[in-house]
C-alpha cells in the first residue's frame, strides 16, 4: 500500500477554484463517513483523512498505487461537491510515499502556511486526525502518520524560532484594516463569526486599539461569550443589514457555505452611509463576501489571497530558521517511514515461517512414520531437532528482512523473498 496525498493550497489555486471544494464542519463530517463508510459499502480508500482549512483541502489515502490514489480522491471530491474534475484537477498536485509524508510534516511545522510559522495550522493537523479517527475513516498508518506529524511541528516551534513573531491569518487581516485607516480607536469595526478565527481576529483588534468593536453571530450566546471576554458589544443575525448602515470596517470569518453579503443588502445600506467608505476584510473559505460587492461605489473588499502583501513584511528572522525545521522534519520522516516499509515485511515474515514449519512437519510425520518402533524420548528429541532446523534456516533471513525493512530498497528484498519461496504476500497480520 501507498500513502498518497491529493489537494490544493494558496501557492496553486486562487480563492475562487479553493471555496468550490472546501468543507463546512458539517459537510467534512458527511464527507468523511462517504469516504469510507461504516455500513460496509464500497470506500473509496482503506483509510483517509481530510485537510481542510481557508487556505488549504488536501485528502490523505492510503492506496494500491499512485494512481488508483489520486482517481479515487477525484472522484470523491467529484461526487462530493458535484464538481466536474475538469474544473478543478488543473489545480492539483500529488505526493506518494515519502513526499507525501514530507509535506504534511511541512505543513503541520508551518512551513508551507501563508504565514510562515504560523501556529494555527497544527491545531487544524490534530483536527483533522481526530475527526477522521471518530468517524473511522483513518486507520493504523494515517493515524500514526498524523501523530507523527504533530510531534514534527510541536518540536519545530519548541526547537527553533520558526514561530517567534509569527502571526495568524485573523492577525494579518487586522494589520490591514490598521495599514488602511491607521489609527483604529476611531473607527466601527464589526466581525461578522465567533468561531477560532474570529476569535483571534478580535484580539488582535483589541491589541490594536479598536475604539468600538461588535461581534455579530449567527448564534447570539457564542457571540456574547467572545464579546464578554474581550469587551466588545454583542449583536444577534437579525441585526447584520443595520450593522451595514454604521461600520467602518467589517472583518468577516464565519462558516457559511455560501456569501452572505451580497450587492442587494450592501447596496440598501449605501444611502443611509452618507457616503462614508465601507471597507470589507473577507478572511473565510467559502467567501462570506460575495466579489461583485466590490463594484458598488465606496465599497472596498479584500479577500484571502489579498493578504500576501501583508504577510511578507516581518519574514526574515523566520526564514533564517527553515533548514533547522527541516531537519526536524527529515528526522520525523525518517522514523515514521521506517515503521511504514516494516508493515510490508511482518505479514511477510509470518507467512514464510508458516510455510517453512508446515514443510518441517509434513517431514517429520514422514519420518516418524518410518520409525514406528521410537521411544517417546526419542520422538521428542527427532522433533526438537525438525523445529530446530526450521528456527536457523530462517534466522538470517528475517533478521535481514527486518534490517532492510526501514531502508528506501526494503521492498525489493520483501519481493526477492516472496519470489524465491512463491509466497503471495497475503499473509495475516504477525
Amino acid at each position: 500500500m501507498h500513502i498518497v496525498v491529493v489537494g490544493l493550497n494558496h501557492r496553486v489555486a486562487p480563492v475562487e477554484a479553493r471555496e468550490r471544494l472546501a468543507f463546512t464542519k458539517t459537510s467534512l463530517e458527511e464527507a468523511l463517513a462517504r469516504l469510507r463508510p461504516s455500513d460496509g459499502s464500497c470506500p473509496y480508500a482503506p483509510e483517509g483523512v481530510i485537510l481542510s482549512t481557508c487556505n488549504r483541502l488536501e485528502v490523505y489515502v492510503l492506496a494500491p498505487s499512485l494512481a488508483d490514489g489520486q482517481r479515487a480522491v477525484c472522484r470523491f471530491l467529484e461526487d462530493c461537491h458535484g464538481e466536474p474534475r475538469e474544473t478543478f484537477q488543473p489545480y492539483l498536485y500529488t505526493y506518494t510515499d515519502e513526499e507525501a509524508v514530507a509535506h504534511l510534516f511541512s505543513v503541520a511545522a508551518g512551513l508551507d502556511s501563508m504565514i510562515l510559522g504560523e501556529s494555527q495550522i497544527l491545531g487544524q493537523v490534530t483536527e483533522a486526525m481526530e475527526r477522521a479517527l471518530a468517524c473511522g475513516a483513518a486507520g493504523k498508518v494515517l493515524a500514526a502518520l498524523f501523530r507523527h506529524a504533530v510531534e514534527a511541528g510541536k518540536r519545530a516551534r519548541t526547537e527553533t524560532a520558526i514561530g517567534r513573531g509569527a502571526t495568524s491569518v485573523s492577525h494579518v487581516a487586522v494589520e490591514l484594516a490598521q495599514k488602511i485607516f491607521g489609527d483604529l480607536s476611531a473607527c466601527h469595526v464589526l466581525l461578522v463569526g465567533a468561531g477560532e478565527m474570529a476569535e483571534l481576529a478580535a484580539r488582535a483588534l483589541v491589541a490594536y486599539g479598536a475604539g468600538s468593536l461588535s461581534i455579530l453571530n449567527r448564534t447570539r450566546e457564542r457571540a456574547e461569550r467572545l464579546a464578554a471576554e474581550i469587551g466588545a458589544r454583542p449583536l444577534g443575525w437579525e441585526r447584520l443589514e443595520e450593522a451595514l448602515w454604521w461600520a467602518d470596517i467589517i472583518i468577516a470569518s464565519t462558516g457559511a457555505p455560501h456569501a452572505i453579503f451580497r450587492p442587494e443588502n450592501v447596496g440598501r445600506a449605501l444611502p443611509l452611509r452618507r457616503n462614508r467608505p465601507l471597507f470589507f476584510i473577507d478572511i473565510a473559505v467559502p467567501r462570506n463576501v460575495d466579489p461583485e460587492v466590490a463594484r458598488l461605489e465606496g465599497v472596498y473588499l479584500y479577500d484571502i489571497d489579498d493578504l500576501r502583501a501583508v504577510v511578507e513584511a516581518s519574514l526574515a528572522e523566520r526564514r533564517r530558521e527553515v533548514p533547522k525545521v527541516k531537519a526536524i522534519i527529515a528526522e520525523e520522516q525518517r522514523e515514521f517511514m521506517a515503521w511504514f516499509r516494516s508493515l510490508d515485511v511482518v505479514p511477510l515474515i509470518v507467512q514464510l515461517r508458516e510455510q517453512a514449519e508446515r514443510v518441517g512437519q509434513a517431514e517429520l510425520e514422514r519420518a516418524l512414520r518410518r520409525l514406528d518402533d521410537l521411544s517417546d524420548r526419542e520422538r521428542k528429541v527427532i522433533e526438537m531437532m525438525a523445529h530446530r532446523i526450521v528456527n536457523k534456516i530462517l534466522h538470517r533471513p528475517i533478521i535481514r528482512l527486518k534490517e532492510r525493512a526501514g531502508g528506501c530498497d526494503g521492498y525489493r528484498y520483501a519481493e526477492v523473498v516472496r519470489d524465491l519461496f512463491g509466497l503471495d504476500g497475503k499473509g495475516g497480520p504477525a
